[in-house]
């Protein structure tokens, strides 16, 4: 059975490998503090079902308690070593069985072999404060190896750590209409294609949440990031297929192997087994 990934928007995904269902930073709310939701409905419940969930960060638009309390009891959840104590709500978490684990650590689910990742992402739960857990990003390793960075800049080893992968999933914007220092917008996630050469690609983390109020302050920080991706993958990372996705939507891209060089297919929307809707 392929690998399937649907995007239900932000930066939450269900990754579907070897029978076992891996769910990304969820975010399952339609306001928060001074972000809503302005594109793609809810997610329906079908997405809080999952084997193992993966928080990559601190941040409440990655580790949102509400929607970690949908987990079914049972549901394994990781965390960055450190977030029990600097997020007190996840110590009255009943249901998901929690893991904190750090940059090295492998952990194994059923068939496969979540391996953690550093990322370069401020991982405080607020702005100010001591850094009590780092940003993470995950390779889920099984029938394929796919590469969820969670937010994170590039950084000079990142190939290096990640290692061969078939998919990555890569956030391309924001909520706002400026990013920080710490995040890959659509051009350095380009370049971040051409160092790690996969062979599919999904952008994430753009398109879903903006600030109350901001409509007209940069819009195209909102609308244009994923095309904008499409576009400058296709120049910097040509053998890499590129999978728009609309929320809800899934695909299960064609894998060929770990890539070790660029190939020679071309970067586009892709339509490798493509699904719409909520599936």
């Amino acid at each position: 059975m392929p690998v399937e990934i649907t995007w239900w928007g932000h930066a939450t995904c269900t990754v579907e490998d070897s029978g076992v269902r891996v769910l990304t930073d969820p975010l399952f709310a339609r306001r928060l503090a001074h972000l809503r939701r302005r594109r793609g409905a809810l997610p329906t419940a079908e997405a809080a079902v999952a084997d193992v969930t993966l928080i990559s960060h601190l941040h409440a638009d990655h580790l949102h308690i509400p929607s970690l309390s949908r987990l079914a009891p049972g549901t394994r959840l990781l965390v960055p070593r450190g977030a029990r104590r600097a997020v007190p709500g996840l110590r009255r978490l009943g249901g998901p069985e929690l893991t904190e684990v750090a940059p090295g650590d492998r952990v194994q689910v059923g068939d496969l072999v979540v391996r953690v990742v550093s990322a370069r992402h401020d991982g405080r739960r607020l702005p100010v404060g001591p850094h009590r857990a780092p940003a993470l990003g995950y390779v889920i390793e099984g029938e394929s190896r796919t590469y969820f960075a969670g937010d994170t800049g590039l950084f000079e080893s990142m190939a290096e750590e990640v290692g061969p992968v078939d998919v990555a999933l890569l956030p391309v914007g924001g909520w706002g209409p400026y990013l920080g220092e710490g995040h890959l917008d659509a051009g350095r996630a380009a370049d971040a294609l051409a160092l790690l050469r996969p062979g599919s690609a999904v952008p994430v983390h753009y398109g879903t949440y903006w600030p109350i109020g901001m409509d007209s302050v940069r819009p195209h920080e909102f609308h244009e990031p994923g095309a904008e991706f499409v576009r400058l993958a296709a120049e910097r990372a040509p053998g890499v297929t590129v999978h728009r996705l609309d929320q809800g939507e899934s695909v299960r891209p064609k894998i060929v192997g770990y890539r070790s060089s660029p190939g020679d297919a071309p970067a586009g929307r892709g339509d490798d087994e493509r699904e719409g809707g909520t599936r």
